[in-house]
C-alpha cells in the first residue's frame, strides 16, 4: 500500500538514529526480564523461593479474596502471612494492598492463575493498552518504540506493577476527551482505582466545559464502586478507609517506603532531610500552581496535544505518593511531544532534552537518588516552552475531528 502524502513526510522527518536508539532500548526493556526469569533472577531465585517483590501483595489480596474474606487484605499482618507463605520465605518490611475495593476483582482473577503466569500475565497483558495508546498518541508505529524504550518499562515489569495500566488509562482519557468524550470518561472512571492520579481531571473539565467525560466518569466510578460492595461486601470498603490513615502515616509520615523510592517533591524534600510540613508546603505550593496553570491553559487557544501533554506532566507533579513504575505515565506527555515534532519538526533542544530525561531515569536504576522529579520538571518545561507563543485566554474552539484535535 502506498504511503499518503502526510505519512510519507512524517517518516521522512523521524531521524534514524533516533529509531535505532529506540529501538536498542525497546529490545532491552522487553527481553531482559524473561532473559532474568530463565536465570531465576525474576519470580523465582535458584532455590525454587519467590523473589519478593510488588506483585505478591496482588496475588496474597487476590488470595484472601478467593477465601471469601476481601477486608483481611487490607490487614497487613494477615496480607503478609498469606506473602511469606507463598513465597516461601520471609522479607523485611510489608508489601501492603491500599487500592480501592474494585481492584480486589482484578486481584482474584490473578490469584485463580498459576503465581509465575499470574506475575508475567498481568506484566504483559497490561502493557498491550498501554503499546495501543502510545501508538495513537504518535500517530505513528514509533510510538510503540518509543513506549518500549521509556526505563521504567524495566522497572514496572519486573516488580509486576500496575504503571502500564495507569499510563493506559491516563493517556486514553486525554486522548479520547475530543473525539470520543464518553469513552474518555469510562477511562478516567476506571483511573479511580488510584485515585491520586485524578486530582486535575475536574479542574480542566470544568474549566474547558467537559461535562459529558465529567458525568461519564462520575457514572463509571459509582458503578465500579456499587459492583465491588455488592461482589465483596460493604466490610472491604469499611477495611479501606479503616486502614487508610496508617498507609498514609507510614508512607507519607514515617517513610517507610524510604524517600528516594519516592519521586515526588515532597518526597524529595524529605530525601534531603526537610521536615513533614516544609514538604507538604512545596507539595501544596506546586499542586496549585500547576491547576491554575492548566485551568487558564485548558481555556486558552493553546493546541489540544499541548493542553493533552501539560495534564499528563500534571498529573505526576500534584501527587506526594508518586513511585517510579507509576512514572510509565511519563511517556504520555513524552508521546504528545514526539507527535508535535514529526508534524511541526523537533526543535533543536528536544530530542536532547528527551534523551536527558531517559538519562536521569536510568540514574536512578543505577543510583538510587530520586531523579525522577528532575525528569518530571524538565518534560514539562518542553510543554511550557511549545506553549509559549500560542498562550492566550480566549476559548479554545472544540474540536471536531481527531486530526483537528491533536
Amino acid at each position: 500500500m502506498i504511503a499518503s502524502p502526510k505519512t510519507a513526510r512524517e517518516q521522512a522527518a523521524i531521524p534514524e538514529w533516533l529509531v535505532k536508539v529506540c529501538l536498542a532500548l525497546a529490545v532491552a526493556n522487553v527481553a531482559l526480564c524473561p532473559a532474568a526469569y530463565f536465570a531465576s533472577w525474576w519470580i523465582y531465585n535458584p532455590e525454587g523461593l519467590g523473589i519478593p517483590t510488588d506483585f505478591i501483595n496482588v496475588w496474597a489480596a487476590g488470595r484472601l479474596v478467593l477465601e471469601g474474606v476481601p477486608a483481611q487484605a487490607y490487614d497487613w499482618d494477615i496480607q503478609k502471612q498469606v506473602e511469606v507463605a507463598k513465597l516461601g520465605q520471609d522479607f523485611t518490611g510489608y508489601f501492603a494492598w491500599h487500592y480501592p475495593p474494585p481492584f480486589l476483582l482484578v486481584a482474584s482473577l490473578l490469584a485463580m492463575l498459576p503465581y509465575s503466569v499470574g506475575y508475567a500475565g498481568w506484566v504483559y497483558v497490561s502493557m498491550l493498552p498501554y503499546l495501543a495508546v502510545m501508538r495513537a498518541i504518535v500517530g505513528h508505529n514509533l510510538g510503540i518504540l518509543i513506549a518500549l524504550a521509556i526505563p521504567t518499562v524495566l522497572m514496572n515489569t519486573y516488580a509486576g506493577q500496575n504503571g502500564f495500566l495507569t499510563a493506559a488509562l491516563i493517556g486514553g482519557t486525554i486522548y479520547l476527551i475530543p473525539v470520543r468524550p464518553v469513552l474518555a470518561g469510562i477511562c478516567l472512571g476506571l483511573l479511580t482505582y488510584k485515585p491520586q492520579y485524578g486530582l486535575l481531571f475536574p479542574v480542566v473539565l470544568i474549566a474547558a466545559g467537559h461535562w459529558r467525560v465529567f458525568i461519564s466518569a462520575a457514572v463509571t466510578a459509582v458503578a465500579l464502586a456499587l459492583a465491588s460492595a455488592v461482589a465483596l461486601g460493604f466490610e472491604s470498603w469499611l477495611a479501606f478507609f479503616h486502614w487508610m490513615p496508617r498507609f498514609s502515616q507510614a508512607f507519607l509520615t514515617e517513610g517507610k517506603a524510604t524517600w528516594w523510592k519516592l519521586q515526588s517533591i515532597f518526597s524529595l524534600v524529605r530525601y534531603f532531610g526537610g521536615s513533614e510540613p516544609l514538604g507538604w508546603a512545596f507539595q501544596w505550593v506546586l499542586t496549585a500552581s500547576v491547576a491554575v496553570v492548566l485551568a487558564l491553559m485548558w481555556r486558552s487557544r493553546v493546541p489540544y496535544t499541548l493542553k493533552a501533554a501539560a495534564l499528563a506532566v500534571g498529573t505526576l507533579l500534584t501527587t506526594p505518593y508518586l513511585f517510579v513504575y507509576d512514572m510509565m505515565v511519563l511517556a504520555i506527555p513524552i508521546g504528545f511531544i514526539v507527535r508535535i515534532g514529526l508534524k511541526s519538526g523537533f526543535r533543536s533542544y528536544e530530542l536532547p532534552a528527551l534523551g536527558a530525561v531517559v538519562a536521569l531515569i536510568t540514574c536512578y536504576m543505577f543510583t538510587g537518588i530520586p531523579t525522577g522529579f528532575g525528569a518530571t520538571l524538565l518534560v514539562g518545561a518542553l510543554i511550557l516552552r511549545r506553549a509559549g507563543s500560542w498562550w492566550r485566554h480566549e476559548p479554545a474552539p472544540r474540536a471536531v475531528a481527531v486530526g483537528a484535535a491533536i
